[in-house]
């Protein structure tokens, strides 16, 4: 007679999978991930750079020849090196304000934020990482270029009234704030891709944000354009940078404190309809 003895057999224990924990230093790391592997960053962040450089350039040997030939443009006749190092700004804000939108309106026009919204699903974090890794790129891009451009600009207009240095009083203060204004131009392109998902729209209204209200600003009666036109958001910016100001322009400090306000704006808007509508 045998006996039978059965062996229970052990159950099978699938292999422990690491625990990944969605944390804000991922979500940062993945954001840059996705910025330098696009070829658009690194031909936008060319041109803002090169348009920075190139028409602060431009505008010193202008008038470098001016003060040569005795032929001063009158739009001319007062600047300064940094006024005419930083003459390109209002190109490079074009580009990196364009590059700020695409970080955001071109993953919804690609279908891809579901994928991101679906790694990171609170969602604001998303948000938060893109206007920080692009601002500081946008940042460090534009301060960059803000020296290079004084720097040979200087050279060229060494000898004549305008000529300056870096040792002179608010020389650096200037070249700092167009770096912190092209990278706060950058955060709200960011912000404008998100709150409108669309790469035409957000460009559309950056641009009328920063270069036709202005101009439709000049329209207006003389009182009204005194007491409106120092806070619009291009030109709060520019007396960011402004090495003199007078009556009609803020000083560096409001002008930083205005053009803040209307990044958070923008940030603040484009996070309520991320938190609240779906993708």
């Amino acid at each position: 007679m045998t006996t039978l003895t059965a062996t229970a057999e052990e159950p099978r224990t699938a292999p422990a999978r690491p625990a990944y924990r969605v944390t804000g230093r991922r979500v940062l790391s993945s954001e840059w991930a996705k910025l330098w592997s696009l070829r658009s960053t690194w031909i936008t962040l060319g041109l803002g750079l090169l348009f920075l450089v190139a028409f602060g350039l431009i505008a010193a040997s202008h008038y470098k020849s001016g003060i040569n030939s005795g032929h001063t443009d009158r739009d001319f006749a007062t600047s300064t090196a940094v006024s005419l190092s930083l003459f390109g700004t209002n190109f490079a804000q074009l580009a990196l304000g364009v590059l700020g939108v695409l970080v955001t309106a071109g993953e919804y026009s690609t279908g891809m934020i579901r994928s991101t919204l679906a790694a990171v699903p609170r969602r604001l974090p998303v948000l938060w990482s893109k206007a920080a890794v692009f601002g500081l790129v946008a940042l460090v891009v534009g301060t960059l270029g803000a020296f290079v451009a004084f720097l040979i600009g200087s050279g060229i207009v060494s000898g004549t009234p305008a000529a300056m240095g870096l040792s002179h009083a608010g020389v650096v203060r200037s070249l700092l704030g167009a770096g912190l204004y092209l990278g706060l131009v950058g955060v709200i392109g960011t912000a404008l891709g998100a709150l409108l998902r669309s790469v035409a729209g957000g460009i559309s209204v950056l641009v009328a944000t920063l270069m036709l209200v202005p101009g439709l600003i000049s329209l207006l009666p003389s009182s009204w354009q005194d007491d409106i036109s120092p806070y619009l958001p291009s030109n709060a910016g520019e007396s960011m940078f402004a090495l003199t100001h007078d009556s009609t322009t803020l000083s560096p400090g409001a002008g930083l404190l205005v053009f803040l306000c209307w990044t958070a704006l923008a940030l603040a808007g484009a996070a309520y309809r991320l938190a609240r509508s779906d993708v």
